[in-house]
């Protein structure tokens, strides 16, 4: 008997869309859905509502969820960015590769366009991997937002000297019964207390992506330094 592991390879979409002058340096902003989402309905979202000159990154989650009505061709079944059982090793661990593969994607695209700064925005699973991302990739990251999740602040492993040149914003709804609001009001205080420049702004929302969490975000942009 003989057993083993071997990878399978899966297409991944990504778009990379640009406002302002062609060519010109400006920021990058890196935009990453939630659960059950796609990076065409995530894109729809901000459709005409973030008016900065930037670079704009929508990338989709990397695992399909299987759509049982029938109704729906692959391509626009809703994905996840990883595979959590509950387990803490296995959720790191699906973190790491996801954010192995969103750095892949930015890795190349930056030998093609002139960025000045780089911003993550994920929404409740996006938000996670935002934040680990942004955590652990933290010479890329200038501007971390994220939406109705947790920033895991135990994977930075007391290195927070490498994070003082951070900006974070948390959002989060009061009414949102899917992702409780304390553990990340617990997260934004111990980046303050550590010094780092980190917001929580509380919206009279639930867990769903409003434009209000939309406006909320672009104001927070517009206030640090985007344009």
């Amino acid at each position: 008997m003989v057993s083993g592991k071997t990878s399978f390879k899966v297409e991944v979409p990504y778009l990379l869309t640009e406002t302002g002058e062609k060519g010109a340096k400006k920021p990058l902003i890196i935009y990453l859905h939630g659960f059950g989402e796609n990076l065409k309905n995530f894109r729809e979202k901000f459709s005409g509502e973030l008016p900065f000159d930037a670079y704009h990154l929508f990338i989709q989650g990397p695992y399909p969820l299987y759509d049982r009505s029938r109704k729906k061709n692959v391509s626009e079944w809703g994905r996840a960015w990883y595979l959590y059982d509950g387990n803490r090793g296995q959720f790191i661990k699906s973190l790491e590769l996801a954010s192995e593969f969103i750095q892949e994607v930015t890795d190349k695209l930056l030998q093609m366009i002139n960025v000045s700064r780089i911003c993550v925005i994920g929404y409740s699973m996006g938000g996670y991997v935002a934040g680990y991302f942004a955590l652990t990739r933290w010479k890329h990251v200038n501007e971390l937002i994220v939406a109705g999740a947790r920033i895991k602040t135990e994977v930075v492993n007391e290195q927070w000297e490498h994070l003082k040149h951070l900006r974070v914003l948390a959002l989060h709804g009061t009414k949102d019964d899917s992702v409780r609001f304390e553990p990340q009001q617990s997260e934004i205080e111990t980046f303050q207390s550590h010094g780092l420049n980190a917001d929580l702004k509380l919206l009279d929302e639930n867990h769903s992506f409003t434009k209000v969490y939309i406006e909320e975000l672009t104001a927070w942009l517009r206030k640090v330094g985007y344009s």
